[in-house]
């Protein structure tokens, strides 16, 4: 064990005596708990940074398997929605915290950094996992010891927040996040359309207007969109959906028929058809098993 992971343990702890999900006052930092492990189910992963301090958690993207724990963090430059398991040991739970990615705060970054290496050409998945490092453990635990810290968290914890970013950047693989600050011409034109459906999920996108809109042919943005995505444009958007019903009924209360309707299906019976496929299970079963677990604030589980 990293000397510096047992630090992270405790002030996690400190800050989450039980299982949660804790959103700062920090823009962009969460922290969560959990407290057992679970089995792979299908989540909607956010574009973020995540660093584990204990337990180890999966994300299945297609065939590929991407694991990280308190020695490899993972890195989202694009929001994708995939299968997740984690795993704990007794008296051991997932202690972890996530940094939303702001593609603006990237650019800037690196402009400060003065890099000016060429624009790749080959095109990275939305995804990837990178070895932790001494810089990073240090970020983290500064990071953790002014969020407990009343007047640090308002002035220091945006900075170490940036600096962890920058640190991400600098890392192995950063190449991959560098794309989203416009690095990777076809990586940032992909990133644009995911995060204009993640807003606008409930509107009914033409997908041929959506290639237009970032001067793409019809075939080199599916083939783009996969590459990113591993899978279509249509697949994707139905997959947003159903996991934002999934978070209103919830977290929100909504029942099946308004959780539909809100996220832009007509058809009910469709809407339910859909969703068993993907989650398994009828929408209402969905509801009471996840109730029932007390898995109610679901992002923490990605």
């Amino acid at each position: 064990m990293h000397k510096k992971q047992n630090e992270l343990i405790t002030l996690l702890t400190d800050i989450m005596p039980g299982e949660t999900s804790l959103t700062t006052s920090i823009k962009g930092l969460s922290l969560f708990r959990i407290e057992r492990s679970f089995p792979r189910t299908p989540y909607s992963y956010n574009s973020e940074i995540i660093i584990l301090a204990q337990g180890e958690k999966r994300a299945c993207l297609g065939n590929d398997v991407y694991t990280y724990d308190s020695s490899h963090y993972l890195v989202l430059p694009v929001p994708l929605p995939m299968d997740c398991e984690g795993r704990t040991e007794p008296g051991k739970p997932i202690l972890g915290l996530t940094i939303t990615i702001d593609p603006i705060e990237v650019g800037e970054i690196l402009l400060d950094m003065g890099d000016s290496r060429q624009e790749t050409q080959s095109l990275p998945r939305g995804i990837y996992g990178a070895p932790m490092n001494e810089a990073l453990y240090d970020a983290t635990g500064r990071l953790l010891l002014a969020v407990a810290d009343p007047q640090d968290k308002k002035v220091l914890a945006p900075m170490i927040k940036r600096e962890i970013i920058y640190r991400v950047l600098q890392g192995e693989k950063g190449e991959i996040l560098q794309a989203l600050a416009h690095r990777n011409r076809r990586f940032f034109q992909i990133a644009k359309v995911l995060q204009k459906i993640h807003e606008s999920y409930s509107n009914n996108f033409d997908i041929e207007k959506l290639a237009k809109e970032i001067d793409m042919s019809s075939s080199t943005f599916h083939i783009s969109f996969k590459a990113v995505t591993d899978t279509s444009p249509l697949q994707y958007i139905k997959n947003v959906r159903l996991h934002k019903a999934r978070t209103l009924m919830i977290q929100d209360g909504l029942n099946v028929n308004i959780a539909a309707l809100q996220v832009g299906y007509e058809s009910p019976s469709q809407f339910n058809r859909e969703y068993k496929r993907l989650f398994g299970v009828t929408p209402a079963k969905d509801v009471a098993n996840l109730r029932g677990q007390h898995m109610v604030n679901l992002q923490a589980y990605a």
